[in-house]
């Protein structure tokens, strides 16, 4: 799906990450991607993210909209042309904009899910929740700034889970045809993300036990991104085979 250059400025965005059993999480992916693993784990999370003055580049920055946002993600590898790409799966995108649900799939690279979000927010400690308002879907993150990374996890810095992430700047979301998957690449002008100590964390995708049984999943780290200035460029999207039974 091809769009516009798409810019805009990341008012708030973090990235709650779990460290998966990796023969767990390849159950739960597309037959297209692989685990990205970092020291024998592979990563999942979920993005809450607060977006403003979006707009294709063409238009001016009056024109841009407001928006909260969350997603269900994946660090992922896969072949295409005969190379090892890396990037991030999007199983389920869900907005608070009636416009970017409209348009998700549609206009805009990605299904996207209406949802309310609950957002109190100071300038270091952070609540933010979401419900979609389907009923299948269910996130809040709480938490604070702090200056360093837990000692359990598995990035040994903060500038090593940085550029882990950072390197996931290629998205593929699930679309509403099966096997078929949009492309969309995030662009940083200056890539910056902090640590936050999170106090409290749900979602309805990772603690479903019948995904990911116990044991398999554990939380493993937050970053909080905030004031960056963005572009949204879209990519050739990947298709797989789909079996038909007989």
């Amino acid at each position: 799906m091809q769009i516009p250059v798409i810019e805009g400025i990341i008012d708030r965005r973090i990235l709650a990450n779990y460290r998966i059993d990796p023969d767990v999480m390849s159950r739960v992916l597309p037959a297209l991607f692989r685990p990205k693993l970092i020291h024998g784990s592979a990563i999942g999370g979920v993005c809450l993210i607060r977006l403003k003055n979006v707009r294709p580049r063409f238009l001016p920055f009056s024109c841009g909209i407001r928006s909260e946002n969350a997603a269900h993600r994946f660090a992922v590898e896969w072949d295409s042309d005969g190379q090892t790409h890396e990037g991030v799966f999007v199983n389920r995108r869900d907005t608070d904009s009636c416009l970017n649900a409209l348009a998700g799939g549609r206009i805009f690279p990605g299904t996207h899910h209406h949802a309310a979000f609950s957002v109190a927010e100071s300038e270091d400690h952070f609540s933010v929740e979401m419900q979609s308002k389907d009923g299948e879907a269910h996130m809040k993150v709480v938490g604070s700034i702090t200056d360093h990374l837990p000692e359990t996890s598995v990035f040994p810095s903060l500038a090593a889970a940085s550029d882990f992430f950072e390197q996931g700047s290629l998205g593929y979301s699930a679309s509403d045809a099966e096997g078929h998957y949009d492309g969309l690449e995030l662009r940083c002008q200056d890539w910056a993300a902090e640590p936050l100590r999170v106090e409290s964390i749900a979602s309805s995708f990772f603690d479903d036990s019948d995904r990911f049984p116990e044991g398999s999943v554990e939380f493993d780290c937050a970053l909080l991104m905030r004031g960056v200035q963005h572009e949204w460029h879209s990519r050739q999207d990947l298709c797989c085979p789909v079996t038909v039974e007989t």
